[in-house]
C-alpha cells in the first residue's frame, strides 16, 4: 500500500512540476495559463499529448523538438523530476498531518518562483498574492505556537530583504522582498532569519560558480529567486538538526 501510495504522490509531482513550469513561464508576460496549448517555443507547433508526458517526453524525443528538431530547455523536465521527488519524500520528512497543508503549498510556490526568475529574472504579485491568501488560510489550519509568529515573520522577512534593497541602491528586486514576507508566514519570526542565511548562501556559491565557469560576470545581476527557494526547503526540512548541531557546539 505504501509503495502504491508514493507511486502515486509521484506521478502527481510529475504532473503539477509541469503545469508549475506553465504557470511560471507564462504568468509573467500575462498570457493565460489554460491556452492556447503548449507549443514549441522555435517553430511554434502545438504538441501533441505525446509530447506533454513529464520527463518521458524529454527523453523519448532526447530533448529535441519532433517539429524542428531544436533543443528542449532541460530545465522543463528537471522541474518536473524534482516536483516529483519532492512531493513524495515529504510525507517522510514532515508526516501524515495537516502539516502538509504547508509543506506543499511551499514547494508549489518555490518551485513557480523557480521557473519564472530563471526566465525572466521576476516574480510576479499574481502568483505572491495567490499564495499569501492560501497561506493565511493554512496557518488557521495549522497555526504556529504562538499564533502571531507567522506576522512577525511575514513582518520581518519584508523588512529585511527592505533595508537591504536600500542599502544596496537596488541590489535586490521587489519581487525577492514580496516573496520573503510571504515566507515569513510559513516559517515564523525566528525560522524566516535561517531562509535569509541559508539563502544568501546558495546565493553566494551560486554566483561564485557562475563567475568561475563564465556563465556571468562581475556585476552582473543575477536571479535570486532560485537561491531563496533552497534556502527556504533547507530550512523547512532541516533548521531543526542543523540548529540541534550548531547548538552542540555553544554548550
Amino acid at each position: 500500500m505504501g509503495v502504491i501510495l508514493h507511486s502515486y504522490l509521484f506521478l502527481v509531482g510529475l504532473a503539477l512540476g509541469s503545469f508549475f513550469n506553465v504557470v511560471g513561464l507564462r504568468v509573467p508576460v500575462k498570457r493565460s495559463i489554460v491556452s492556447p496549448r503548449s507549443s514549441c517555443p522555435t517553430c511554434e507547433r502545438e504538441l501533441s499529448p505525446l509530447e506533454l508526458i513529464p520527463v518521458l517526453s524529454y527523453v523519448i524525443q532526447r530533448g529535441k523538438c519532433k517539429g524542428c528538431s531544436s533543443k528542449i530547455s532541460p530545465i522543463y523536465a528537471a522541474i518536473e523530476f524534482v516536483t516529483a521527488c519532492l512531493f513524495t519524500i515529504t510525507p517522510f520528512l514532515v508526516g501524515w498531518s495537516k502539516e502538509l497543508l504547508i509543506s506543499y503549498g511551499l514547494i508549489s510556490l518555490l518551485v513557480i518562483v523557480f521557473v519564472s526568475d530563471v526566465s525572466y529574472m521576476l516574480i510576479p504579485d499574481k502568483i505572491l498574492l495567490f499564495f499569501t491568501a492560501y497561506f493565511i488560510v493554512a496557518r488557521v489550519i495549522v497555526p504556529m505556537d504562538p499564533w502571531f509568529s507567522p506576522v512577525i515573520g511575514a513582518a520581518t522577512g519584508f523588512l529585511l530583504l527592505l533595508i537591504i534593497a536600500v542599502i544596496s541602491k537596488g541590489g535586490m528586486g521587489g519581487g525577492d522582498i514580496k516573496l520573503f514576507a510571504v515566507l515569513g508566514l510559513v516559517f515564523g519570526f525566528q525560522e524566516i532569519l535561517l531562509v535569509f542565511f541559508f539563502s544568501t548562501l546558495c546565493g553566494s556559491i551560486i554566483g561564485i560558480t557562475a563567475l568561475l565557469i563564465g556563465k556571468a560576470k562581475r556585476k552582473q545581476q543575477i536571479p535570486f529567486g532560485p537561491s531563496i527557494a533552497l534556502g527556504a526547503i533547507i530550512t523547512y526540512f532541516y533548521a531543526e538538526p542543523i540548529l540541534d548541531w550548531y547548538f552542540s557546539f555553544l554548550s
